[in-house]
């Protein structure tokens, strides 16, 4: 039977896009071609998203998009994966006949198996197997599994687990992934080594909640246990932390990262609100008081670090007074990083059970004027940094420009916190010197609302 081409869409978040890679590693692995373009391929992989209301709409305006070139193109199979199949399978098959098969987030590692079976099908023109695979999540990929790591080679996510054992009431991602899987230290640090050896700098480690890595086996193995290994991973210079969540941190924790020069001075630490009814309403494990007593004790051992977080505007039953609170919370925290998301009802969730939504436009209005706040705050924050250098981590030529060379600070995470534009070498500096994952050393010479303009020092 003769393999066929695929071309690979991956939407959503960065442990979206780790399965992403590891379906892109099996199909190789198993001899299909992977193709450039969707008009070449004769299979199209969506893998979705359906965390809120517009990853859905991203997501089915790219199926739709792709299912055109079963007319237009070479596609003989248009394959869902991921999030929204498992969410809405029964609807998908109804609305959109055009896909072939829906794969889940606990079946992805099936996919040259199913792929297999579906064009054996064709080829002896039988009735098609099942459209639908979806189960109960289980499966993690590890270090065994093929991979093809995609994007820059100097940066790279490492999945610790799958899964959450929160039910925060906005949120359907336990729905979606099931509970906590974690991989064992020794399978992440392998993983590392692996990167590592193909070029990786930087390991941006993710999860659903770093701080839920290894409770189902009681915390035998956990976060403060595989930094350390990590740490001592050759060739990797920079660790940055997605996704710890406030309410479990540590002071071993603290110490951990205040001590290892390898793990960069940013967390991304989600907040979602600072009024405790709302927190309470949100079934968030957190109070006003722990969060800024949090803050000033990170701020107190590690004195250059920086915070991104995530702000939900408009959840059910917020008052105006509430969020007058969160913004004056805001201001004086200070953070340097904040997403700000109107609040998305979501079907199945407890949230969308609550009788006192707010009006779109009072969302809307609030949300802009957080966005606002925020904007201005943050721009104070960065002026902070001109005239002081940093370690640069070069990512090439700028989009901007060919006359711009592009890279990001440690407190910037990859396509989300902007970069560093580099438009003067300094004296006698040889460009041909600088190569995609040097990390060099940068004087910031102004600070634009989402980049820094700086120079070499030689």
């Amino acid at each position: 039977m003769n393999k066929s081409s695929v071309y690979f869409v991956s939407l959503g978040c960065p442990k979206n896009l780790v399965d992403s890679q590891v379906m892109l590693g099996l199909l190789e692995k198993d001899r299909y071609q992977i193709s450039q373009t969707p008009a070449d391929a004769e299979v199209i992989i969506v893998n979705t998203c359906s965390f809120i209301q517009a990853a859905k709409e991203e997501s089915i305006e790219t199926i739709l998009e792709m299912a055109d070139y079963k007319e237009s193109g070479k596609c003989k199979a248009l394959v869902v994966s991921g999030c929204l199949p498992q969410r809405y399978s029964k609807e998908l098959e109804k609305d959109i006949p055009e896909v072939d098969l829906m794969i889940g987030t606990g079946q992805y590692n099936r996919i040259t198996e199913l792929l297999d079976k579906h064009n054996q099908a064709l080829e002896l023109g039988a009735p098609l197997p099942e459209r639908s695979y979806i189960d109960q999540p289980a499966f993690i990929h590890t270090e065994k599994d093929p991979r093809i790591h995609t994007g820059p080679q100097h940066s790279a996510y490492l999945k610790l687990s799958e899964g959450c054992n929160r039910r925060c009431s906005f949120c359907i991602i336990p729905k979606l992934r099931g509970n906590v899987r974690s991989r064992t230290v020794q399978s992440l640090v392998e993983e590392a080594k692996q990167l590592a050896l193909k070029g990786v700098k930087e390991l941006n480690l993710v999860a659903q909640d770093l701080t839920e890595y290894g409770m189902e086996w009681k915390y035998k193995e956990r976060l403060e246990t595989l930094l350390p290994e990590l740490c001592k991973v050759e060739g990797i210079e920079w660790i940055r932390l997605h996704y710890v969540y406030p309410d479990e941190f540590s002071n071993e924790l603290v110490e951990i990262i205040a001590r290892e020069p390898k793990i960069v001075k940013y967390l991304d630490m989600p907040i979602q609100h600072t009024n405790d009814r709302i927190l309470k309403l949100m079934n968030r494990r957190l109070t006003k008081q722990k969060l800024f007593r949090l803050i000033e004790t990170l701020r107190e051992r590690i004195p250059e670090i920086v915070f991104r977080t995530s702000i939900i505007v408009g959840f059910p039953g917020e008052t105006e007074e509430e969020f007058q609170e969160l913004c004056t919370d805001l201001k004086a925290l200070a953070l340097d990083h904040v997403g700000v998301f109107s609040y998305s009802k979501e079907e199945g969730t407890k949230a969308a059970e609550l009788l006192e939504h707010v009006n779109p436009s009072i969302k809307r209005r609030r949300t802009k004027t957080l966005i606002k706040l925020l904007q201005d705050q943050a721009q104070k924050i960065k002026t902070l940094k001109i005239g002081k250098t940093y370690p640069v981590l070069i990512e090439g030529v700028s989009s901007e420009s060919d006359l711009l060379i592009q890279g990001r600070l440690s407190t910037q995470a990859q396509e989300i916190d902007g970069h560093v534009l580099i438009n003067d070498l300094g004296l006698n500096f040889d460009i041909s010197k600088i190569r995609t994952g040097d990390i060099i050393p940068v004087e910031i010479t102004e600070a634009l609302p989402h980049d820094f303009i700086g120079k070499v020092i030689s």
